[in-house]
Formats: structure tokens, sequence, C-alpha cells
């Protein structure tokens, strides 16, 4: 099932149908149980038409908040370690890589984050800017993870590499993410063999895919 934060409300899609409740959106998501009172929703809701996902915004309550994790694998320890070099922080990448605490950072409050579709930003300050598409965690209060999105998170490597105390400036301003377009609710967890498929587009053409 996927749930949708509109202006009109959540709209619920499930087997090609949908569904619109007037419900809070953090108190609706924030629930261990999501998966089974969303189901819920839908057997005791009509269907409607999916001309109600219109102005989508991004999945996120005005209270949560957007973490991210570092060094996740070895290529980006690598590339980190190699920006950092001038600067002596490449021994601080090495280390978290094998760490048994991870790099877990805070990335951006709500009103800095925008949905599908919106355009992320830039520092103006920065001279290398890359986007990152991350694969989401939607993690309630209790840390169950009920359910997945997809991210982007705008980073300064210029910034980073210049020293690794800049982090929260190379990663947390105006427009620094995007998250959407919705939020994809599982009764499992995702399989650790899952495939993830990534399309990259510049002026409608395709530049990447992989």
């Amino acid at each position: 099932m996927k749930l949708y934060k509109t202006k009109s409300g959540i709209i619920i899609e499930k087997k090609n149908n949908f569904y619109l409740i007037n419900e809070d959106w953090e108190s609706f998501v924030n629930d261990d149980t999501l998966f089974e009172k969303t189901n819920q929703f839908t057997a005791a809701l009509g269907e409607d038409d999916n001309s109600l996902i219109n102005e989508v915004l991004a999945p996120i309550g005005s209270n949560q908040e957007l973490w991210a994790c570092g060094v996740t694998y070895f290529r980006s320890k690598v590339g980190r370690q190699e920006e950092s070099k001038a600067a002596g922080g490449s021994d601080f990448y090495a280390k978290v890589y094998e760490a048994e605490r991870p790099e877990i950072f805070f990335k951006s409050t709500p009103h800095r984050i925008v949905g599908h579709g919106a355009k992320v930003c830039i520092r103006k300050d920065s001279t290398w800017d890359v986007p990152e598409p991350e694969l989401t965690l939607v993690v309630t209060s209790s840390g169950k993870i009920v359910g997945y999105t997809i991210g982007n998170d705008m980073s300064s490597r210029s910034i980073e590499g210049e020293n690794p105390l800049y982090l929260p400036q190379a990663k947390t301003y105006d427009g620094c993410a995007s998250l959407g377009p919705c939020i994809y609710v599982t009764e499992k967890p995702l399989d650790i063999k899952t495939i993830i498929y990534l399309e990259i587009k510049r002026d409608n053409k395709k530049v990447f895919e992989g």
C-alpha cells in the first residue's frame, strides 16, 4: 500500500484503488500497527479515483525530523577519504566505516524539505554539489520501521571535504532534501536482497540507469 500526503488529506492507494481519509498525518503514520490500520480504513471506505492525488506534499509532519546515515558502503568511504585528505580528515571516514557506532547525522527539519517534483537547492558558497538518492525509512517514535520512501540528500562536497566538522553546513540549509512522492507501507520489512532501480534524466533525456 501507498500513503500520499496531499492538501486534501491522506490518500491511501491499494491495488490501484484510492481512498481519501481525514486524519492528522503525524498521528496516523506514527503507529507501530500502520499496515493493519491502513488496511482497516480501506475496508471501511468507498473507493475514489486517482484524481485525488494532486498537490502532493512531502510525506513528513511538522514535528517530525529527517536523519541520515553516512559512509554506508566502501566506495563512499574511499570517496570521503580522498576529498578530506588535504584537510587531514581522511582518518575519520576510515574509522567510522569500521566502527560499531554508525555515522548518523541530523539532516533537516520539515520546513527545509521539498516534496516530489519540487526544486531542491544548493548553497551559494559551495563549488561542488551532488544529489544523493536514498532509500528512506519511516520510523515510529518506538523505533519500528513501518514504511519506506525516496529521499534526495543534497550535499556540498566542497564544504564537507574542506573539514569534516563542516558537515552540518554541507548538509542542512533551505531546500536541502526532497522526499516522496509517497510512503510505501509493508506488512514486513523489505527483503535485504531487494533491488533498487534508478533512472536519471536531464532535459527529459536519460543520462543514467542502474
